[in-house]
Order: structure tokens, then sequence, then C-alpha cells
């Protein structure tokens, strides 16, 4: 079984409206929270730091850990290539808040914009399971 640890922010403004990343995998695109896989030997906490400036332009500050979310994903549902067996995902979600940068997208990576969005419009965007586990953690769903 593979293991993916990976960190993500939920980060909201003053007008109740929530960053997200888009994904641009060409088979599953969808809107999902800032964040990724950790580097070897990286902590969760700076993991998140680096993520979020990289997909947003934002730097950011971790105000809370909200939880940790685990996930196996049956190896005939992955969609990495060549990937033969499970893989255990662990998602570590913290609250974070924008303290300086301006918005932008990333440059080949895995997400190719980020945008704000109100929090009533969630529910009518194609996103992955962590934006809705995540906005439950932090009292928004």
């Amino acid at each position: 079984m593979d293991l993916r640890v990976a960190a993500y922010a939920v980060i909201t403004d003053d007008d109740r409206r929530v960053l997200l990343a888009h994904w641009n995998d060409p088979r599953h695109a969808a809107w999902t929270l800032p964040g990724g896989g950790l580097d070897p030997g990286e902590d969760p906490a700076d993991a998140v730091l680096r993520e979020v400036l990289e997909e947003t332009g934002y730097s950011v500050r971790v105000d809370a850990l909200l939880g940790i979310h685990s996930r196996v994903i049956p190896a005939a549902r992955r969609i990495s290539a060549g990937a033969v067996g499970p893989l255990h995902a662990l998602r570590i979600v913290y609250r974070a808040s924008v303290v300086s940068g301006d918005l932008r997208f990333e440059l080949d990576g895995s997400t190719d914009r980020a945008e704000w969005f109100p929090l009533g419009t969630i529910p009518e965007l194609k996103r992955v399971e962590v934006v809705d586990v995540a906005l439950g953690m932090a009292g928004l769903a």
C-alpha cells in the first residue's frame, strides 16, 4: 500500500469566501483546497505554507490544526499512472489566514488557478472530497 501525507489550508476572508485552487489533472480536474504533499522530512505546517504560496501567491500563517482525515483509495480507483496497489491518503487540515501577497496562479504545477468563492456557492462546484471534509472540520459546511 502506498502512503501519501498532505497538508491543506482552509482560508476564508471577511466576506465569508473560501480560497480554492483548481487541480488541473486532465481526467479529474476539480476545485480543491490549497495544499499538497509533504516533501521528505518536511513538517506539515511548513508544507502548507509552501503549498499555499505556490498555488495562490499568498503568504499565510497557520492559525489552528483542524484535524486529520484518513482515507484508503482502492487500487482500481487510483488515478496515478502505474499505480498497482491501494493508496492510504492522510490529509492534515489547518485553518490559516492571509498575511501578505497577491492572488496569482501556479505555473507548471498541479493547479492552474486559484479563486475566492462565497461559501454558499461551494456545493455548485466540481470539487474534490477534501473540500467538504475540511469545511466540515472548520464548522463552515
